[in-house]
């Protein structure tokens, strides 16, 4: 049943992005996949399973993984000037690619919590 519920809910954030990209407002649209669906569930089960201490260890990675999201963002808005829809959209995943491997190094090596 929570498998369901969560598939679900992934369901309804595509058809609500896919709505409003044929709106006005469109822009909004970006919103949609920020709402913190899945991060309220890590949250939960690390704060439930692992603790608060934990929990917050957790939200300070979270903070840092904006990096390479808006790294993504950075992308997506420089390369769509120069490439195709698609050439873009590779260009930015993989600049999210090297960046969140770049977090992921720097985290381990650097963080003891």
């Amino acid at each position: 049943m929570a498998l369901m519920l969560k598939c679900l809910l992934g369901a309804l954030a595509v058809l609500l992005i896919a709505l409003l990209s044929r709106t006005k407002s469109f822009f909004i649209a970006g919103l949609v996949p920020l709402f913190p669906t899945f991060a309220l569930i890590a949250h939960y089960i690390v704060g439930s399973e692992r603790g608060m201490a934990d929990l917050r260890t957790t939200a300070l990675f979270g903070l840092c993984s904006l990096i390479p999201y808006a790294a993504y963002l950075a992308a997506i808005y420089y390369a769509s000037y120069r490439f195709s829809l698609a050439g873009t959209l590779t260009a930015a995943t993989l600049v999210w690619l090297f960046v969140a491997l770049l977090l992921l190094w720097g985290w381990t090596r650097f963080y003891s919590g």
